[in-house]
């Protein structure tokens, strides 16, 4: 009887299971495969040296070259078809040699807005109404600089940039107040909206230089005593520039002498304004005091009767006594009288008017008081 240890017993089992019922797996031929299945020539010793870097370099034949799948992609290729004209070659750019830049974009570029649009560097439109020219707006230290400087009643408001840290802004601000033009601080992102580049202060233009109070005042005092008729008009905290142009173009016609406006509350006088003014604005005077509440308070002491517009009073517009010199003021049809007029004002007459309408139009009321004062007037 014959004994055989645990490692003979365990070297048997596993040749048992390597070979039991399995024939060796052959080994692969290589050279017998690219004779079978010749595609490409063997590529010379001195591929490398004599290769160019600027061309792909060429594989050589057999498994490497994964035959297989060249054979269906001519096959493929070769296969009718009614979108054969349609079909693209995708061995196209391989075959040829050319290397395709995959940083290139295939979409349109965007188009590159045209500043050439701007009259002059810096002086580009703002943002304004959709159916009109934009205001224009002013960026810039300098230039801002010098319009409030040379022309500060043409200057609608100046927009500084909030918490910008810059000493030459903080020193120009202090300049706009001192010339009386309405200062604001904004984002950065309202300041690109109108301007580029800004620095971080842009001014809002008027279409029309308005004119300074200190110079025309003296012809109004003096109408008292030469008796002459004297009619102006005074409009608050309107908004709407379309409201305001209607009030310009109602006063002209109905023989205001001068239209004064306060320096804040008040939208500017943008080409909205002077196309809604029909021509208007170029004809009509149209003052900026520095200080409207004193301004009126100065007429009232010259002898101009203050007459306010305004639906919260029981005095009625029609039938009214005017006296010859006359000062009629109007707010915005939301706000009404600011009361630095209101306290100031001899008289506030009311227009008839239905009790279901809110309120009239701020340039309708305006224009039904021109006219009861013109009506009197004229037929005088």
């Amino acid at each position: 009887m014959s004994f055989n240890n645990d490692d003979s017993r365990r070297g048997f089992g596993n040749d048992r299971k390597r070979n039991f019922g399995r024939s060796p797996r052959p080994n692969f031929d290589e050279a017998r495969f690219n004779r079978e299945h010749p595609d490409e020539a063997p590529a010379p010793s001195n591929e490398r040296e004599s290769r160019n870097f600027d061309e792909r370099p060429t594989r050589r034949g057999g498994i490497g070259n994964q035959a297989h799948l060249r054979r269906d992609r001519d096959d493929f290729k070769n296969r009718p078809s009614r979108f054969a004209s349609e079909r693209r070659d995708f061995g196209a750019d391989r075959d040829s040699g050319e290397r395709r830049n995959f940083g290139e974009r295939r979409f349109e570029e965007r188009p590159v807005f045209d500043k050439s649009r701007a009259d002059q560097e810096n002086f580009v439109p703002a943002v304004g109404d959709a159916d009109a020219a934009p205001q224009v707006a002013v960026g810039g230290i300098k230039e801002v600089e010098e319009l409030l400087n040379k022309n500060p009643l043409q200057v609608h408001r100046v927009l500084f940039m909030h918490k910008s840290g810059n000493p030459k802004l903080y020193e120009l601000q202090k300049l706009a107040k001192r010339a009386h033009v309405h200062v604001q601080q904004v984002d950065s992102k309202i300041l690109d909206s109108y301007a580029r580049p800004n620095h971080g202060v842009v001014a809002l233009m008027n279409e029309k230089e308005l004119l300074n109070w200190m110079d025309v005042r003296e012809e109004f005092f003096k109408a008292r005593d030469t008796g002459e008729k004297k009619l102006i008009a005074v409009a608050t905290n309107i908004e709407d520039p379309r409201n305001l142009g209607a009030c310009i173009r109602s006063s002209l016609a109905l023989g205001v002498d001068i239209l004064l406006l306060p320096a804040k509350g008040m939208c500017g006088i943008t080409p909205s304004v002077a196309r809604t003014s029909a021509g208007a604005l170029e004809k009509l005077r149209i003052c900026r005091p520095d200080n409207l509440e004193g301004a009126i308070g100065e007429l009232k002491m010259a002898g101009y009767q203050i007459l306010g517009l305004d639906a919260d009073t029981e005095t009625n517009l029609a039938g009214f006594d005017f006296a010859d010199q006359v000062v009629i003021a109007v707010g915005g049809e939301d706000v009404g009288l600011p009361p630095f007029i209101r306290k100031q004002c001899d008289a506030v007459l009311r227009i008839p008017m239905k009790p279901e309408a809110h309120s009239y139009n701020a340039s309708v009321a305006l224009s039904l008081g021109l006219y009861e004062y013109a009506r009197l007037r004229i037929k005088a």
